[in-house]
């Protein structure tokens, strides 16, 4: 999950820094995040050059299993989020899920099955390139 810049983090779990003032090398780093444990960070540069920040959080996890995630794994696992934030910008933009003016909870139902029918059709459609 991303994470912003400025959130507080150690490396030795005493000194705290912001995130953005870390040296990230390119497999990652092991940090303590203040008020959470211990996660990978990972930074990824976007074509404007702005940075961005990512972690990684393995729950009930030795370190050595976070040691053990690489850059590649970070990517696939970047690519399957990116893939969830696109759907839920689909959803509410396009499809319009949080746009509705009934009250009863058949009309509310109804209302979140039409706009997940149409984001359905429009991913079938983009699939078979209609669109």
């Amino acid at each position: 999950m991303g994470i912003a810049k400025n959130r507080s983090c150690s490396i030795n779990g005493r000194d705290y820094t912001q995130v953005q003032n870390l040296e990230i090398p390119e497999e990652g780093l092991i940090v303590h995040l203040k008020s959470f444990g211990k996660v990978k960070v990972f930074q990824k540069v976007f074509k404007n050059g702005e940075p961005r920040y990512y972690i990684i959080f393995l729950p009930e996890a030795e370190e050595d299993a976070l040691i053990a995630i690489t850059r590649v794994e970070f990517k696939a696992l970047h690519s399957i989020h990116w893939g969830i934030e696109c759907y839920h910008r689909a959803i509410k933009q396009v499809c319009g899920i949080e746009q509705f003016m009934v009250r009863t909870t058949e009309a509310i139902k109804t209302h979140f099955f039409s706009a997940i029918r149409a984001f359905t059709q429009l991913e079938l459609m983009r699939a078979e390139e209609l669109i």
